[in-house]
């Protein structure tokens, strides 16, 4: 009896062992393959191991960003299951004045007991660019930067993190099916032939205020021609300026809106996923393609930290959890999902249009160029 009683109790513990195995087991199965804490990751050089001890060393990570907190969230929660010493502060800011906080903080020092951004990360292309022109960006050579298209890194100081196309945000209860505008050209009919039924009705960027809106103004201006009529049918029509994409969509949700222009793709499609209100178009003629440009501050006082972010937000790993669980699209080429840079080239082609990273960005950020171009959309708008 003793030999069956004790029997039992071998077999009862080997059962509860083996059931804690197999959850561990799936658990790993379920989990994204990673390197240890701490550890260097595959394919990284091994002196990679001395970044990471001066990384945790610092222990604090200062992020200025044009994303939003909730966006990033998963990005600050998984890098941080990689570096759990280290904390992220991150600052969601519009990227005007994350530009003019950043200049001034590194200028003049912070407010406070404030830190200085350690990483600076902003939709805001050319204001970055700018940025990095001037001198504030440190060089890395980061171990991911080869798995960038060119036209998104500039001298390993300046890198695009996401692929993300503009697109048209209509109301598809508002907007019947054979109405949907596929081309800027088919925009700038319906809104001249419909004039009463859209008149108060659209919403677009106040680019004298809203850095993005700017840099995605200017830049459809070189590439279509019709660029300024459409301009004028926008404020002839009343339309709504206002300095968030995310505001806007909402717009049309509601209904307060029926299009959207020039609305970043990202929170259209996270918004569409929520809402079966929302529809939106990459238009056939032209998608600009914005990054969220990256850089280290040549004055960091975390700059190991930095890379580590930096890395992280390039690697695999990053871009995928980008991609699937942020509101973003992933650049790299080897990762697969709808909001990918793969995705998209396989679908739209050629009518892509990436804004590069270099001095082209600066072109419109002329004292005056950019007067002249504020001043023409201003009498333009406002007919």
């Amino acid at each position: 009896m003793r030999m069956q009683a004790y029997v039992k109790r071998v077999t009862g513990v080997m059962c509860v062992v083996l059931w804690c195995l197999s959850l561990v087991a799936t658990a790993a199965e379920d989990s994204p393959r990673l390197p240890f804490k701490g550890k260097v990751p595959s394919g990284y050089p091994p002196e990679y191991a001395a970044t990471i001890k001066a990384a945790e060393d610092e222990g604090d990570l200062v992020i200025y960003s044009t994303t939003d907190k909730s966006a990033a969230k998963d990005l600050i929660e998984d890098f941080q299951k990689l570096y759990p010493k280290i904390d992220v502060d991150f600052e969601d800011l519009n990227s005007t004045e994350l530009h003019h906080r950043f200049l001034t903080e590194t200028l003049m020092g912070p407010r406070g007991d404030d830190d200085v951004a350690d990483i600076v990360w902003s939709s805001a292309m050319d204001l970055q660019f700018s940025l990095v022109n001037k001198g504030y960006a440190l060089t890395y050579d980061s171990p991911e930067a080869g798995n960038l298209p060119q036209w998104a890194v500039w001298k390993n100081q300046a890198f695009g993190t996401t692929f993300e196309p503009i697109v048209f945000v209509y109301n598809k209860r508002l907007l019947a099916a054979n109405e949907v505008p596929y081309t800027h050209g088919d925009l700038l009919r319906l809104l001249t032939t419909s004039q009463d039924r859209f008149k108060g009705k659209l919403t677009t960027y106040e680019i004298e205020k809203s850095a993005v809106g700017y840099l995605l103004a200017t830049q459809d201006s070189i590439v279509w021609p019709g660029f300024w009529e459409l301009a004028g049918a926008l404020g002839h029509l009343r339309s709504h300026f206002l300095l968030n994409t995310e505001a806007m969509i909402k717009r049309v949700a509601s209904g307060e809106d029926v299009i959207a222009y020039n609305m970043i793709g990202s929170y259209a499609y996270a918004m569409a996923k929520k809402d079966p209100a929302i529809g939106y178009v990459f238009p056939k003629d032209h998608t600009l393609v914005v990054s969220r440009v990256m850089f280290i501050n040549k004055k960091a006082k975390n700059p190991n930290a930095a890379k580590l972010w930096l890395d992280y937000v390039l690697s695999k790993r990053g871009q995928t959890v980008l991609a699937k669980r942020a509101r973003m699209h992933a650049i790299r080429s080897d990762v697969e999902g709808d909001t990918t840079a793969a995705a998209l080239t396989r679908s739209l082609g050629d009518s892509l249009k990436p804004i590069a990273i270099g001095p082209g960005l600066l072109e419109y950020l002329n004292d005056a160029k950019r007067r002249d171009f504020l001043t023409r959309w201003r009498q333009t708008t406002t007919k």
